[in-house]
Protein backbone atom coordinates (compact mmCIF):
# COMPACT_ATOMS: atom_id res chain seq x y z
CA UNK A 1 0.00 0.00 0.00
CA UNK A 2 1.31 3.50 -0.76
CA UNK A 3 2.79 4.99 2.42
CA UNK A 4 1.53 8.48 1.60
CA UNK A 5 -2.12 7.35 1.91
CA UNK A 6 -3.51 6.93 5.42
CA UNK A 7 -5.17 3.56 6.14
CA UNK A 8 -8.96 3.64 6.35
CA UNK A 9 -10.17 4.73 9.76
CA UNK A 10 -6.85 6.25 10.80
CA UNK A 11 -7.07 9.59 9.07
CA UNK A 12 -8.20 11.51 12.14
CA UNK A 13 -6.88 9.21 14.86
CA UNK A 14 -4.14 10.96 16.82
CA UNK A 15 -2.46 7.61 17.60
CA UNK A 16 -2.06 6.73 13.92
CA UNK A 17 -0.91 8.51 10.76
CA UNK A 18 -2.72 11.75 10.05
CA UNK A 19 -3.28 13.56 6.79
CA UNK A 20 -2.05 17.11 6.29
CA UNK A 21 -5.06 19.31 7.17
CA UNK A 22 -3.73 22.10 4.94
CA UNK A 23 -4.41 20.22 1.73
CA UNK A 24 -8.06 19.43 2.43
CA UNK A 25 -9.29 22.71 0.97
CA UNK A 26 -8.47 23.86 -2.57
CA UNK A 27 -6.47 26.87 -1.42
CA UNK A 28 -4.18 24.73 0.68
CA UNK A 29 -3.91 22.11 -2.06
CA UNK A 30 -2.95 24.81 -4.54
CA UNK A 31 -0.28 26.17 -2.21
CA UNK A 32 1.25 22.71 -1.76
CA UNK A 33 1.21 22.05 -5.49
CA UNK A 34 2.76 25.39 -6.43
CA UNK A 35 5.52 24.79 -3.90
CA UNK A 36 6.34 21.45 -5.53
CA UNK A 37 6.13 22.55 -9.19
CA UNK A 38 9.91 23.01 -9.72
CA UNK A 39 10.63 19.50 -8.48
CA UNK A 40 7.75 18.02 -10.49
CA UNK A 41 9.02 19.68 -13.67
CA UNK A 42 12.47 18.20 -13.08
CA UNK A 43 11.02 14.71 -12.61
CA UNK A 44 8.85 14.95 -15.71
CA UNK A 45 11.64 16.55 -17.76
CA UNK A 46 14.11 13.78 -16.95
CA UNK A 47 11.61 11.16 -18.07
CA UNK A 48 10.09 12.73 -21.18
CA UNK A 49 13.19 14.70 -22.21
CA UNK A 50 11.20 17.72 -23.38
CA UNK A 51 10.29 20.90 -21.48
CA UNK A 52 6.90 21.43 -23.12
CA UNK A 53 5.89 17.79 -22.67
CA UNK A 54 7.02 18.04 -19.03
CA UNK A 55 4.74 21.05 -18.52
CA UNK A 56 1.84 19.05 -19.98
CA UNK A 57 2.58 16.23 -17.54
CA UNK A 58 2.64 18.58 -14.55
CA UNK A 59 -0.62 20.15 -15.71
CA UNK A 60 -2.19 16.70 -15.80
CA UNK A 61 -0.77 15.99 -12.33
CA UNK A 62 -2.50 19.16 -11.12
CA UNK A 63 -5.82 17.96 -12.51
CA UNK A 64 -5.33 14.60 -10.79
CA UNK A 65 -4.41 16.37 -7.54
CA UNK A 66 -7.60 18.42 -7.67
CA UNK A 67 -9.66 15.24 -8.00
CA UNK A 68 -7.85 13.38 -5.23
CA UNK A 69 -9.40 12.74 -1.82
CA UNK A 70 -6.76 14.84 -0.08
CA UNK A 71 -8.16 14.15 3.40
CA UNK A 72 -6.36 10.79 3.37
CA UNK A 73 -3.05 12.01 1.99
CA UNK A 74 -0.21 11.73 4.51
CA UNK A 75 2.58 13.05 2.30
CA UNK A 76 1.34 15.36 -0.47
CA UNK A 77 4.78 15.86 -2.02
CA UNK A 78 5.41 12.13 -2.26
CA UNK A 79 2.02 11.58 -3.89
CA UNK A 80 2.60 14.39 -6.37
CA UNK A 81 6.06 13.09 -7.29
CA UNK A 82 4.75 9.57 -7.82
CA UNK A 83 1.77 10.77 -9.86
CA UNK A 84 4.02 12.93 -12.03
CA UNK A 85 6.48 10.10 -12.66
CA UNK A 86 3.71 7.70 -13.63
CA UNK A 87 2.12 10.22 -15.99
CA UNK A 88 5.49 10.97 -17.60
CA UNK A 89 6.17 7.28 -18.12
CA UNK A 90 2.76 6.95 -19.79
CA UNK A 91 3.68 9.80 -22.16
CA UNK A 92 6.93 8.08 -23.13
CA UNK A 93 5.20 4.74 -23.65
CA UNK A 94 2.52 6.37 -25.80
CA UNK A 95 5.18 8.06 -27.92
CA UNK A 96 6.95 4.77 -28.49
CA UNK A 97 3.70 3.11 -29.49
CA UNK A 98 3.12 5.87 -32.04
CA UNK A 99 6.61 5.48 -33.45
CA UNK A 100 6.33 1.70 -33.62
CA UNK A 101 2.98 1.64 -35.40
CA UNK A 102 3.18 5.01 -37.16
CA UNK A 103 -0.43 4.53 -38.11
CA UNK A 104 -3.84 5.93 -37.25
CA UNK A 105 -7.15 5.19 -38.96
CA UNK A 106 -6.15 7.96 -41.40
CA UNK A 107 -2.44 7.21 -41.81
CA UNK A 108 -1.01 4.04 -43.36
CA UNK A 109 1.75 2.04 -41.72
CA UNK A 110 5.34 2.73 -42.71
CA UNK A 111 6.47 1.03 -45.86
CA UNK A 112 9.36 -1.41 -46.21
CA UNK A 113 11.64 -1.02 -49.23
CA UNK A 114 12.40 -4.75 -49.10
CA UNK A 115 8.80 -5.74 -49.80
CA UNK A 116 7.80 -7.24 -53.13
CA UNK A 117 6.81 -4.83 -55.93
CA UNK A 118 3.20 -5.92 -55.60
CA UNK A 119 3.11 -5.07 -51.88
CA UNK A 120 4.83 -1.73 -52.48
CA UNK A 121 2.20 -0.83 -55.07
CA UNK A 122 -0.56 -1.68 -52.57
CA UNK A 123 1.15 0.44 -49.90
CA UNK A 124 1.48 3.38 -52.27
CA UNK A 125 -2.21 3.10 -53.13
CA UNK A 126 -3.02 3.18 -49.42
CA UNK A 127 -0.85 6.27 -48.92
CA UNK A 128 -2.44 8.05 -51.87
CA UNK A 129 -5.93 7.35 -50.54
CA UNK A 130 -5.07 8.39 -46.99
CA UNK A 131 -3.37 11.61 -48.10
CA UNK A 132 -6.32 12.44 -50.34
CA UNK A 133 -8.71 12.09 -47.41
CA UNK A 134 -6.51 14.28 -45.21
CA UNK A 135 -6.34 16.95 -47.91
CA UNK A 136 -10.10 16.85 -48.43
CA UNK A 137 -11.02 17.13 -44.77
CA UNK A 138 -8.29 19.18 -43.09
CA UNK A 139 -6.80 22.61 -43.56
CA UNK A 140 -3.09 22.57 -44.46
CA UNK A 141 -2.12 23.62 -40.93
CA UNK A 142 -4.34 20.97 -39.34
CA UNK A 143 -2.94 18.40 -41.76
CA UNK A 144 0.64 19.30 -40.91
CA UNK A 145 0.06 19.08 -37.16
CA UNK A 146 -1.84 15.81 -37.49
CA UNK A 147 0.65 14.04 -39.77
CA UNK A 148 3.71 15.11 -37.79
CA UNK A 149 2.17 14.33 -34.40
CA UNK A 150 0.19 11.18 -35.11
CA UNK A 151 2.24 9.79 -37.95
CA UNK A 152 5.77 10.53 -36.80
CA UNK A 153 5.50 11.25 -33.08
CA UNK A 154 6.75 14.84 -33.26
CA UNK A 155 6.65 16.84 -29.99
CA UNK A 156 4.45 19.91 -30.11
CA UNK A 157 7.37 22.30 -29.65
CA UNK A 158 8.94 21.06 -32.89
CA UNK A 159 5.59 21.28 -34.71
CA UNK A 160 5.17 24.84 -33.47
CA UNK A 161 8.62 25.75 -34.82
CA UNK A 162 7.84 24.35 -38.25
CA UNK A 163 4.45 26.03 -38.46
CA UNK A 164 5.57 29.26 -36.74
CA UNK A 165 2.82 28.96 -34.17
CA UNK A 166 2.63 28.65 -30.42
CA UNK A 167 2.61 25.23 -28.79
CA UNK A 168 -1.03 25.61 -27.61
CA UNK A 169 -2.07 26.55 -31.16
CA UNK A 170 -0.26 23.52 -32.56
CA UNK A 171 -1.96 21.26 -30.05
CA UNK A 172 -5.33 22.80 -30.91
CA UNK A 173 -4.74 22.17 -34.62
CA UNK A 174 -4.24 18.47 -33.95
CA UNK A 175 -7.35 18.34 -31.78
CA UNK A 176 -9.41 19.99 -34.50
CA UNK A 177 -7.96 17.61 -37.07
CA UNK A 178 -9.23 14.66 -35.04
CA UNK A 179 -12.64 16.28 -34.75
CA UNK A 180 -12.90 16.96 -38.49
CA UNK A 181 -11.83 13.44 -39.39
CA UNK A 182 -14.37 11.97 -37.00
CA UNK A 183 -17.13 14.22 -38.37
CA UNK A 184 -16.50 13.15 -42.00
CA UNK A 185 -17.79 16.34 -43.60
CA UNK A 186 -16.79 19.53 -45.41
CA UNK A 187 -14.63 17.93 -48.09
CA UNK A 188 -12.34 20.33 -49.96
CA UNK A 189 -11.25 20.20 -53.60
CA UNK A 190 -7.73 18.78 -53.90
CA UNK A 191 -5.08 20.00 -56.33
CA UNK A 192 -3.57 16.98 -58.13
CA UNK A 193 -0.02 18.37 -58.09
CA UNK A 194 -0.20 19.17 -54.37
CA UNK A 195 -1.57 15.70 -53.68
CA UNK A 196 1.22 14.04 -55.63
CA UNK A 197 3.86 16.17 -53.89
CA UNK A 198 2.61 15.25 -50.41
CA UNK A 199 2.28 11.55 -51.28
CA UNK A 200 5.89 11.45 -52.49
CA UNK A 201 7.13 13.25 -49.37
CA UNK A 202 5.18 10.93 -47.08
CA UNK A 203 6.45 7.82 -48.83
CA UNK A 204 10.03 9.07 -48.69
CA UNK A 205 9.75 9.75 -44.97
CA UNK A 206 8.05 6.42 -44.27
CA UNK A 207 10.65 4.43 -46.19
CA UNK A 208 13.85 6.19 -45.13
CA UNK A 209 12.95 7.80 -41.82
CA UNK A 210 14.21 11.14 -43.16
CA UNK A 211 11.35 13.57 -42.66
CA UNK A 212 13.06 16.73 -43.93
CA UNK A 213 11.21 16.74 -47.25
CA UNK A 214 7.90 16.01 -45.55
CA UNK A 215 8.48 18.86 -43.11
CA UNK A 216 9.17 21.24 -46.01
CA UNK A 217 6.05 20.23 -47.92
CA UNK A 218 3.72 20.41 -44.92
CA UNK A 219 5.15 23.71 -43.66
CA UNK A 220 5.03 25.29 -47.12
CA UNK A 221 1.41 24.24 -47.64
CA UNK A 222 0.47 25.65 -44.22
CA UNK A 223 2.28 28.93 -44.92
CA UNK A 224 0.53 29.34 -48.28
CA UNK A 225 -2.80 28.71 -46.61
CA UNK A 226 -2.14 31.41 -44.00
CA UNK A 227 -0.53 33.98 -46.28
CA UNK A 228 -2.08 33.36 -49.68
CA UNK A 229 -0.11 32.84 -52.91
CA UNK A 230 3.57 33.66 -52.60
CA UNK A 231 4.86 36.90 -54.15
CA UNK A 232 8.35 36.38 -55.59
CA UNK A 233 9.53 39.92 -54.83
CA UNK A 234 8.49 39.81 -51.17
CA UNK A 235 10.54 37.71 -48.75
CA UNK A 236 9.23 38.89 -45.40
CA UNK A 237 7.16 36.33 -43.43
CA UNK A 238 3.48 37.05 -43.16
CA UNK A 239 1.76 37.71 -39.87
CA UNK A 240 -1.52 36.34 -38.51
CA UNK A 241 -4.59 36.69 -40.63
CA UNK A 242 -6.81 39.57 -39.55
CA UNK A 243 -10.02 38.64 -37.84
Amino acid sequence: MDTYIAPAGQVRERSGPTADPLVGDLEGATSVFVRDIPGLLKIAGRIVGNANEAEDVVQEAWLRWQGTDRTVVLNPSALLRTTTARLAINVVQSAWRRRESCATPWLPERTDIHETPEVLVEQQDAVEEAVLLLMERLTPSQRAAYVLREGFGYPYDRISELLRLTVPNSRQLNTRAHQRLAADRDRRPVDAAAHRRLVQAFLAAARSGDTAQLEDVLAADAARDRCGPARPAVRTPCGPRPG
